[in-house]
């Protein structure tokens, strides 16, 4: 997959906060800081004739909230939400943002957003063929209460989808860890070669597959139904994998 540098914008109406962020986005390589501004309407009159790749935006600001504007650009340009109440993180994956980080972070919270919304954009941009991109990928970074948990591809056993989160079973842990994500966002960032959805809730790790009785799925002695949507794709992997 081809990366490339990421234009953007900051917007936040807190002074210090939005020095923090221009500070941030200097140093790292593959972002250019297109402008920034205080206020969400003056963001979105630049915006409207200088689009760019990555919105960087605080929620919480008058006459025009972050999320909002959010709304307004989400089919131009990917969105990672800056702001101090934790209550607008379930809005935020629900209009599709690459990532929200909850003030204060620091630049390693940051960079690991601008690298997600980096594996996004450039994934998109690759002749349409987002699960290909990312086939090598090894790892993900995902958002567990205040923490960044990395959870290694090879050890999942599979995601189970709760509404607006996602449970992720890793093998050797009795309990899941437990992340603010849909399971749809989660698909497009995982190898296609290992995982596969097999019904609405759940996408799992085709390595781990114990047993396949008609429709069920055994995988570490738990039993996963096969949807109709999804049971001519499984079958297709099944018998390109038997002998």
């Amino acid at each position: 997959m081809e990366k490339r540098i990421l234009t953007c914008i900051a917007v936040d109406d807190e002074p210090m906060a939005l020095k923090l962020i221009e500070g941030y986005i200097a140093k790292t390589p593959f972002l250019e800081m297109k402008n920034s501004f205080s206020n969400a309407i003056a963001a979105l009159e630049y915006f409207n004739q200088n689009p760019v790749d990555l919105l960087f935006l605080d929620i919480q600001m008058p006459d025009l909230s972050g999320m909002e504007l959010s709304k307004i650009v989400k089919e131009k340009t990917k969105v990672i939400f800056t702001t101090a109440f934790d209550q607008y993180a379930l809005e935020g994956f629900k209009v599709n943002a690459v990532d929200y980080l909850l003030k204060p972070f620091n630049y390693a919270e940051f960079l690991v957003a601008a690298q997600k919304a980096q594996e996004r954009i450039s994934g998109s941009k690759n002749s349409g063929n987002n699960t290909e991109s990312v086939a090598g990928k090894e790892f993900l970074f995902v958002k567990s209460g205040y923490k960044q948990l990395k959870i290694a591809l090879d050890q999942v056993l599979y995601f189970e989808g709760l509404k607006d989160y996602v449970k992720i079973w890793v093998k050797g842990n009795p309990s899941a860890v437990l992340t603010l994500m849909t399971l749809k966002s989660l698909e497009e960032e995982l190898p296609s070669t290992r995982f596969m959805r097999v019904n609405r809730s759940f996408i799992v790790a085709l390595p781990y597959i114990e047993e396949v009785e008609r429709n069920l799925i055994t995988i570490n002695n738990n039993q996963i139904t096969v949807s109709e949507q999804h049971k001519e794709k499984f079958q297709e992997y099944i018998e390109k994998h038997s002998f």
